[in-house]
């Protein structure tokens, strides 16, 4: 029996395209250069990707809507690098101003109290601000009070991580109150060193000698 060779039906794929223009891929006439041990100025195409070439290095288009184009000797994949840590570090930054809400009603039971509570000790661990309110609905805008001592015993309760950043207040139909989380400043290793080293370069000082008793002089000599 003839063997039947089927035929692989996978869709081919296309190499993926760079996320910039680099080397020949810039198809104009002059650009601008930029980068280290290049002298900054308008260069035709050709020119700047010799000087890129000569240094072992990439043109790399960083700016195709400028008149001319930007374009930066460097390293491609150095480049790319560290694009994506500068966008890694901000992606972290813009985490940790995140606000997270805790929500209270003026009935809050003590064990929902404590949970809610370990919720907000961890954002704010986290870095993040805590905004936390009591809800009032039909009625229970008469206990106002209460729900200004529920959010004072929430304060007191992360007082070791986060600090209160304004005294309870009404907006509407809720009281609420913004938590903010506390800085603990860390001592520095190297202070520690140096302190030590300085503890170390105070030696001992030695005790003075003491005095020796001077030998009688005999008489006659």
């Amino acid at each position: 029996m003839a063997l039947v060779h089927r035929k692989n039906n996978r869709r081919f794929q296309r190499q993926a395209e760079p996320e910039h223009r680099i080397n020949e891929r810039i198809r104009v006439p002059e650009v601008r250069l930029v980068g280290d041990n290049v002298e900054v100025g308008v260069y035709p195409i050709e020119e700047a990707r010799k000087i890129a070439a000569n240094l072992e290095l990439d043109l790399v288009e960083i700016s195709p809507n400028a008149n001319p184009p930007v374009c930066r000797v460097v390293e491609y994949k150095k480049f790319l690098y560290e694009k994506k840590r500068k966008e890694k570090e901000m992606k972290a930054n813009s985490k940790q101003s995140e606000l997270k809400e805790i929500r209270f009603t003026a009935n809050t039971d003590d064990h929902d109290f404590d949970f809610k509570a370990k919720h907000a000790e961890r954002f704010l661990q986290e870095g993040n601000k805590v905004k936390a309110y009591v809800q009032f609905k039909g009625r229970a805008i008469m206990f106002k009070d209460r729900g200004e001592l529920l959010l004072l015993k929430f304060a007191e309760r992360l007082a070791e991580v986060g600090s209160l950043e304004s005294m309870p207040k009404m907006e509407g139909r809720r009281m609420l109150a913004m938590f903010a989380p506390k800085v603990t400043k860390k001592k520095d290793s190297s202070n520690k060193e140096k302190e030590k080293e300085k503890k170390g370069e105070k030696p001992k000082q030695p005790a003075a000698p003491k005095a020796q008793p001077q030998p009688a002089n005999k008489e006659g000599e």
